[in-house]
């Protein structure tokens, strides 16, 4: 989709972008006071990222006509039908971490 801005300048640029966003998260993650508790939920989803993997690929559906059916018609258009896709994302997100959060506490880790 990309390919015609793949020049070598934008390739540099990038790339740079890329190391400096590494650097910075690994600062926020490890080298600051309390960066670990802010970097658990995504502790907890690369644990069993094939899971997550899984669940994103065969429950995604599934979840989100289930949130649709069983809660109220305003849950998800309170801040404006423009948002409803992204309320209803951000929804099933949690479903899915919920879900990455129980394998976790409970052990089970899916591996090939």
């Amino acid at each position: 989709m990309v390919k015609r801005i793949w020049t070598p300048s934008w390739t540099l640029f990038s790339g740079g972008w890329c190391f400096l966003l590494t650097a910075a998260f690994y600062a926020a993650a490890d080298l600051l006071r309390g960066g670990r508790a802010l970097a658990y939920p995504l502790v907890v989803i690369g644990a069993n990222s094939i899971a997550a993997y899984l669940i994103a690929h065969l429950f995604e559906s599934f979840v989100g006509d289930a949130l649709k059916r069983h809660l109220p018609a305003a849950t998800f258009t309170f801040a404006g039908k423009a948002y409803e896709r992204t309320l209803t994302g951000a929804a099933v997100l949690l479903i899915f971490w919920l879900m990455l959060f129980w394998m976790y506490r409970r052990r089970i880790f899916l591996r090939i």
